[in-house]
């Protein structure tokens, strides 16, 4: 006996009871008095071909996930094709998975293995196997008929191809139904039409029989006869019998439509999903480099720049000292109270004009002027904006920094900037 190592820590004692236990699972023991048979074949006994049409029939996909899960031989990702897959080779040899699954089947079906242990002959065994299929039971038949001791292999092919076979009219059933719609549809209006002939035909035979009526007896009972066929159609009885079975059939399609729909919304919410985790890590990702950038300004500005700062021998530090308002258009609105944070901690004092998308671009020659400098970004500020400011600050000789970047990570570097001096030429874009 071969003991496999316990996932759980078990002592020998445990190991030990658990393949007694799967011995008296697996193995028939003879009855006292009756010869040795034969024992049951075990799914890793089976043809290979036989693994898929079992496992996919007999196992449903959130047992063989949890299979999955409790044996680790499919990934978290996987879908239920790969599991499927999965299953089916380890299936093949006798291992921890395969007795893990010939357990569960016996466990499963151990009523059918019962109902058809009692059956000793293989033409019992395969007329057993098409009463079964004829009443929709399939998948505890389909395992006591591929483990029976006495099973012949013409009766194991039977069965494979009858389940090869159901799965094609399984996949088929949606099409079929909405073909049989269709033509009963049809049928039911050359029923109304041909019910309309008959009423016709009833009514000149009812006048015949009545004409008579005097004379003859069994034309009484005649008539009575046509006049019964009469009312049911009048009445409506066999149209709201044709009509029970339409609607039947329609209710049936609507749920098949039904169940179509709510898939393709399952697969579009999906979709939609994994787009937004991808978006969502699009920005985690910006936003941490934005805030690592600015950590590193930061701390490059809180440390001195200049040793001579206040001397006439510093151009830049002369410059930066007359920067003290600075006009800003453009930009991201939802950032604008982190600008005016950063401008102030460089002693700056930030205008803002929106670029036009508010305010009104009139108002940018007076904020201009009013301004010792201006920033731009040019990724976020209109076509239209941008040349005003370019225009009017080459009229008035105003000095201006366009910079590509309206995060805040970017205004940082063209704040660092202005509060060194540097400015390109007038109207000129930095990058």
């Amino acid at each position: 006996m071969c003991l496999a190592s316990d996932p759980k820590g078990g002592d020998l004692q445990s190991l030990l009871r658990a393949e007694y236990a799967n011995a008296l699972v697996t193995i028939d023991l003879p009855r006292p008095g009756a010869q040795s048979a034969v024992r049951r074949a075990r799914l890793w006994d089976l043809d290979e071909k036989l693994h898929c049409p079992i496992i996919g029939t007999c196992i449903s996909i959130d047992e063989l996930q949890r299979f999955a899960r409790r044996f680790q031989f499919a990934g978290p990702s996987d879908d239920d094709f790969t599991v499927h897959v999965a299953a089916v080779n380890l299936a093949r040899s006798r291992n921890p998975v395969s007795e893990a699954l010939q357990r569960h089947l016996e466990r499963k079906f151990h009523l059918a293995v019962e109902r058809f242990g009692k059956l000793k002959s293989d033409a019992e065994l395969l007329r057993h196997w098409i009463e079964c299929c004829n009443r929709g039971e399939v998948a505890g038949p389909l395992w006591a008929v591929c483990t029976h001791r006495g099973v012949s292999a013409e009766t194991r092919q039977r069965a494979y191809t009858d389940i090869h076979m159901l799965s094609h009219q399984v996949g088929a059933g949606q099409a079929a139904d909405a073909r049989r719609l269709t033509h009963l549809a049809a049928e039911n209006a050359e029923l109304k039409r041909s019910d309309t002939r008959e009423v016709a035909v009833l009514r000149r035979q009812l006048a015949e029989a009545t004409a008579g009526l005097a004379e003859r007896d069994e034309a009484v009972e005649q008539a009575a006869l046509y006049q019964k066929r009469l009312q049911c159609f009048e009445s409506g009885q066999a149209y709201v019998e044709m009509g029970q079975r339409l609607l039947t059939l329609q209710a049936s399609h609507e749920a098949l439509l039904d169940s179509t729909r709510q898939v393709q919304e399952l697969e579009r919410q999906l979709k939609e999903s994994r787009e937004a985790s991808r978006r969502l890590l699009a920005e985690r990702d910006t936003a941490v480099a934005e805030r690592g950038a600015l950590e590193q300004l930061l701390n490059a500005l809180d440390s001195p720049v200049c040793n001579t700062a206040g001397s006439d021998d510093c151009a830049g530090c002369s410059a930066a000292l007359t920067t003290r308002c600075v006009l800003y258009v453009g930009g991201r609105a939802s950032l604008l109270a982190q600008y005016r944070q950063l401008a102030e901690r460089l002693g700056i004092t930030l205008i803002h004009h929106d670029g036009g998308q508010e305010e009104s671009l009139s108002r940018l020659p007076e904020l201009i002027r009013g301004a010792d400098a201006v920033v731009c970004p040019t990724d976020r500020i209109s076509h239209n904006a941008y040349y005003h400011v370019k225009a009017h600050c080459k009229r008035v000789g105003k000095p201006c920094l366009f910079y590509r970047g309206g995060g805040v990570s970017g205004f940082a570097v063209a704040m660092a900037r202005v509060s060194r001096g540097e400015f390109s030429v007038a109207g000129a874009e930095a990058g």
